[in-house]
């Protein structure tokens, strides 16, 4: 093992003690998962949470509501990263009356797959640990066998403006700013709802480079500013087995992969921007599944935020010239993006 990855082992280590003594149980957060009619895809997290105590009987709904929207009100990124991660721990699912029993990995994450018969729509699991944990339910999402489009959408400044090349401004929004304050990209969710509304039955995946610590932040953002629901497919922060961080870009080509092969008979419908690598990353992904491409979609940052991030102005104009294939649309907001789709039939 790499001595990053022991390091952090070890550090994990004494902070799970060092917790425990002071009372905090393991707790699953449950993830949206996805699914065909004979598997689900289960995804959660193992963290230690101070468990809550009991509230007085006299107290009413109306503080209870109070003391929720208090609890919320000022959720700094910040407090997502210092979580403590219950190291291989077992899980277990129980869905549509089977049982099956799952171990985390090193950062507490359960991403595994159960075979099981389910009818097309959402349902739910039910999750918890053997350490009499409250069972907690993940929102899952079967796909039809006759469903032939799906979207996936990346989100930092595609759904939400983070300014996520800009080093300095992606940690202040990721570890300082109120969740609260967070800026949705203009016309986004009304691009997105539309998609997802032609096609019924359509999965809507959110493939994104940010840590599964921001994952009850991101579901939240996602839902209060009206973004049709969907899975998440986040990655882990740190060091891995053989190396001192883990590749952004690879956990978009595997999963993207994945899908492809999950779902053979699925056209997608990519969502991205051109701030990073989505724009490559989609051209490969369409050069080695091209029947699994049924448009790429980019929105394109502003001129100011494109200087920021280091990519001129022009550049993003050429690239738009540079891009013969018609299903390849660019457009600096939602409604741009949503016109070019009506125009080419594909919304």
């Amino acid at each position: 093992m790499h001595r990053a990855a022991r390091v952090e082992d070890w550090l994990h280590f004494k902070r799970e003690r060092s917790a425990r003594k002071r009372g905090y149980l393991p707790t699953v957060i449950p993830y949206a998962g996805y699914g065909s009619t004979e598997w689900v895809r289960i995804l959660c997290r193992v963290l230690l949470a101070k468990p809550e105590k009991p509230e007085k009987p006299a107290r009413t709904a109306i503080y209870h509501r109070w003391r929720s929207d208090r609890r919320d009100a000022g959720i700094r990124g910040w407090r997502s990263f210092t979580s403590v991660p219950v190291n291989d721990v077992t899980v277990t699912i129980e869905i549509n009356g089977s049982t099956h029993r799952v171990r985390a990995d090193r950062g507490g994450v359960v991403d595994t797959v159960v075979k099981v018969r389910l009818t097309p729509g959402w349902h739910v699991a039910r999750l918890h640990t053997d350490d009499a944990s409250e069972p907690v339910d993940a929102p899952l999402f079967i796909v039809a066998p006759a469903v032939g489009h799906g979207i996936i959408s990346d989100v930092d400044d595609t759904v939400m403006v983070t300014t996520l090349p800009r080093p300095l401004l992606a940690a202040w929004n990721t570890f300082v700013l109120d969740e609260h304050a967070r800026v949705p990209t203009p016309g986004m969710a009304v691009l997105l709802d539309r998609l997802a509304a032609t096609a019924e039955g359509a999965p809507v995946i959110y493939l994104s480079t940010g840590a599964w610590n921001v994952a009850p932040t991101l579901t939240r953002f996602l839902s209060r500013n009206l973004y049709p629901a969907g899975a998440l497919l986040l990655t882990d922060w740190g060091p891995t087995h053989d190396r001192w961080f883990r590749s952004g870009q690879d956990h978009k080509r595997a999963n993207l992969r994945r899908l492809a092969q999950e779902f053979p008979e699925i056209r997608w419908i990519l969502i991205g921007d051109d701030g990073q690598h989505d724009e490559a990353i989609y051209g490969e992904f369409q050069r080695d599944f091209p029947g699994s491409v049924e448009a790429v979609v980019i929105r394109q940052l502003s001129p100011g935020e494109a200087v920021l991030a280091g990519r001129p102005a022009k550049v993003v104009k050429d690239a738009v010239a540079e891009q013969p294939d018609p299903r390849w649309v660019y457009g600096p907001d939602g409604a741009s993006l949503a016109r070019q789709l009506t125009e080419r039939g594909l919304l």
